[in-house]
């Protein structure tokens, strides 16, 4: 009977890693740029939260939108005063699924194709939004990678006409985060 009992708590030991696993970062990067024939705008953070649930393939993303850096102080300050009003609106937010789970083994080493779909939050409006990216398992972490536009008339960012020729209708945003197991 004792080894029965030993027998199966090994076995609840041994299934217990192969179940659910959680990844988390506090430090992804995303970067987005603006690209026209008139200015290049780009803005970078590093403090990207990103969690990752590999049995259901859920994810989350969040970043504070204070924390983004510009090149030039008066380009951060036009970005939140008066594009994102980050006062009013503090955080971006996309919750998703990936839709190919059955093509991405989490337990083998190797970088799979990911598609996500989902819901983007910016400026207080929610959309959805399916992009494709690479996803790189390797020593226990996994590296996520995308890139998609973001068309800012989409959340009611309002460009004012002044510099309206210098502010693209469409941003480019890129997500490079790597995550690490979540104890």
């Amino acid at each position: 009977m004792v080894k029965q009992l030993f027998f199966l708590l090994f076995l609840v030991v041994l299934a217990t890693p192969a179940m659910a696993q959680k990844y988390f970062t506090s430090d992804g990067k995303i970067k987005f740029s603006s690209d026209t024939p008139l200015r290049k705008i780009e803005g970078t953070t590093n403090s990207a939260s990103c969690a990752l649930e590999t049995s259901s393939g859920q994810m989350a993303w969040r970043v504070l939108v204070k924390g983004f850096k510009f090149e030039k102080a008066l380009m951060e300050e036009h970005f939140n005063e008066n594009y994102m009003e980050s006062e009013k609106y503090p955080k971006a937010v996309f919750t998703g699924t990936i839709t190919n789970l059955n093509e991405i083994d989490f337990k083998k080493d190797g970088t799979y194709n990911a598609v996500v779909s989902g819901n983007m939050e910016i400026h207080g409006v929610k959309k959805p939004l399916t992009t494709n990216g690479a996803l790189t398992v390797k020593g226990g972490s996994v590296r996520l990678n995308a890139g998609f536009k973001v068309a800012c008339a989409d959340y009611n960012i309002d460009i004012p006409s002044v510099v309206r020729d210098e502010i693209a209708k469409e941003i480019n945003v890129l997500v490079d985060a790597t995550l690490t197991p979540k104890q």
